[in-house]
């Protein structure tokens, strides 16, 4: 009887607790898939499927920028001035790079050319940074080399560095970037917003060393910078350079620079200085070699405003080109001054005055002219007021202006003393008399090649052509017989004159420092290139601007019209006399 109620009572407990198990399970798989379906399925659930994905996001997709192109800078006939090469740059994540074993660190300084106490030095200072560089701007193989050792909190990034394939040749011109790639100086920097791209942003997924593995999406394109064209042709630029360089270092001066423009343009055709450097490793490079003194500099231009002082003259009316002017006995008494001529050249023409760059003479007429006459004519050929190159810190010059002028400062101003210029806006003043009393912009950007650039205004008419071509004649007489021999270019006719100009001391002017100066223009028939020569504080035995300045534009012109296919005019007699003192020597200013 027992063992039949044992029986009985088995398969109760049984059944029971096999229900309970399969519903408990039951429940718990009911449990998981709600919870599976609130994780992956239901859009509003806390903590639900989308707040997951943006969790995984946050810690895999990173957006990165996309370096932009520099635009390119070329000159007038499409030669590279400067372009932009891409570089790779290394950075590290300093809170996980510090977790490296010593080895590695030692492993890494040696493939980025550290000391180790080097790199530990920084890892400390960054230490509570996520990110800092490692190197800048190395080459792919370079780059590789780190890369290669997979050395966690690692990376690189796709960065431009500027290149300038012509050096020192053009370089204070262009100027130069700084190692992110923005301009600093020059037209780099007068043109920056122009030259830099806009950077793009892609979104790309990466593991947990922080390497990329997948490239998502381009949520925008960079866009590249916009190229520049100069007015500069490479060709004539590299001549002045070379012949400018030459007569630097053969007359030991301090330093130089050359301007070449197109008459019929106002297009800057060549701008070089001396000393230069190399803008592709600027290490140890001073300073004033970086200065583009061409348009930078201020500087008293001498003797070379004579003819303008002569422009004067005959725009009022009282002298022609052979207006007699008495210099004896060859010095005149300014209250406060002795101006003295190197001999009594006894009785000149106005011509004469020029061709011999008389300084009695020129202060003679200075004294006999309306005082704010010439202050006004200086103003009309561009003196006094910035030439709107758009180069970044270009000297605008001192024009004084007074209501009553003192006779020597009248003097002085007649000669080129008490008031200063650039470079580039005393090539402008004889551009105009190139272009018989047309007065054109200058521009360093070709017009019309981009917005970037300056667009041409119309030619400003500042001087009857009469009176111009009666000066560019005076000015020939400079080159055949007068101070400026050595500029003479053979099957050509030049308009010139050279100056010589004490430079300031201390104590007033020097006796013994010079700025050697010429300016001029040729063909002086035809005219096609103005050009303006300083060399400053030549140190040897000559410093006349007839002897240091004038054979720098003389070599510089010749080769300047082979390149330019100008043909030379038929030599008359006279000019064949012309091309044989072309070897003379001791020409003084």
């Amino acid at each position: 009887m027992g063992a039949v109620r044992k029986q009985q009572i088995q398969p109760g407990i049984a059944r029971w607790r096999f229900a309970l198990v399969a519903a408990l399970l039951c429940l718990l798989a009911l449990a998981l898939v709600y919870h599976l379906a609130r994780l992956q399925v239901l859009p509003e659930a806390e903590r639900g499927y989308r707040f997951l994905q943006d969790q995984g996001r946050a810690r895999t997709i990173r957006t990165e920028e996309i370096a932009a192109y520099r635009g390119a800078i070329v000159d007038r006939n499409g030669e590279l001035l400067a372009v932009s090469t891409p570089v790779h740059s290394l950075w590290a994540n300093p809170q996980l790079l510090r977790e490296a074993s010593a080895d590695e660190l030692r492993r890494l300084a040696a493939a980025l050319e550290l000391k180790p106490a080097v790199l530990a030095k920084r890892l400390e200072k960054y230490r509570n940074k996520e990110f800092m560089y490692l190197r800048r701007h190395l080459s792919p193989e370079q780059a590789n080399r780190v890369l290669g050792l997979d050395t966690a909190g690692v990376y690189s990034k796709k960065e431009y560095r500027r290149f300038y394939p012509a050096g020192e040749v053009v370089a204070q011109l262009l100027g130069f970037t700084n190692i992110d790639d923005r301009g600093q100086e020059g037209l780099e920097l007068a043109y920056n917003d122009w030259l830099s791209g806009q950077p793009g942003a892609q979104q790309v997924v990466k593991d947990l060393k922080g390497r990329t593995v997948q490239d998502l999406a381009t949520q925008r394109e960079a866009r590249p910078g916009r190229d520049l064209r100069l007015s500069i042709d490479m060709r004539l630029q590299y001549l002045a350079y070379r012949e400018l360089k030459r007569a630097v270092t053969e007359n030991g001066a301090a330093s130089g620079f050359m301007v070449i423009l197109d008459t019929k343009s106002g297009d800057v055709l060549a701008m070089a200085n001396q000393p230069s450097f190399n803008p592709n490793n600027r290490s140890g490079v001073a300073a004033a070699a970086m200065r583009n003194r061409a348009l930078i500099d201020q500087f008293e231009p001498g003797s070379t405003v004579k003819p303008l002082t002569a422009l004067a003259a005959l725009e009022s009316g009282r002298y022609q080109p052979h207006t007699p002017i008495n210099t004896s006995p060859g010095y005149i008494r300014v209250p406060g001054k002795t101006l003295v001529d190197p001999v009594n050249y006894g009785q000149l023409d106005l011509t004469s005055v020029i061709t011999k760059s008389s300084q009695v003479g020129i202060t003679k007429v200075a004294l006999d002219l309306e005082p704010n006459a010439l202050r006004e004519l200086f103003y009309r050929l561009g003196l006094g007021e910035t030439v709107g190159s758009g180069f970044p810190g270009e000297a605008a010059g001192i024009l004084p202006s007074r209501s009553r002028w003192h006779p020597i400062e009248r003097a002085n101003f007649a000669f080129g003393y008490g008031l200063t210029v650039n470079g580039v806006q005393l090539a402008q003043a004889y551009s105009v008399l190139a272009n018989a009393g047309l007065k054109r912009p200058v521009s360093l950007v070709l017009s019309g090649d981009n917005s970037a650039g300056k667009s041409a205004a119309a030619s400003e008419r500042v001087v009857e052509a009469p009176l111009a071509e009666q000066v560019t004649a005076m000015l020939e007489t400079v080159i055949g017989r007068g101070t400026g021999k050595l500029a003479a270019v053979e099957g050509f006719r030049v308009a010139g004159k050279t100056g010589t100009v004490h430079k300031v001391g201390s104590d007033g002017y020097a006796d013994n420092r010079y700025r050697s100066v010429f300016a001029g223009f040729i063909p002086a028939d035809r005219p096609r290139l103005a050009a303006v020569v300083v060399i400053d504080d030549p140190s040897h035995a000559k410093y006349y601007g007839g002897e240091v300045a004038a054979p720098v534009f003389g070599a510089v012109m010749a080769g300047a019209m082979r390149l330019l296919q100008v043909p030379p005019a038929e030599v008359a007699p006279a000019e064949q006399q012309l091309a044989a003192q072309l070897n003379e020597r001791g020409t003084k200013s």
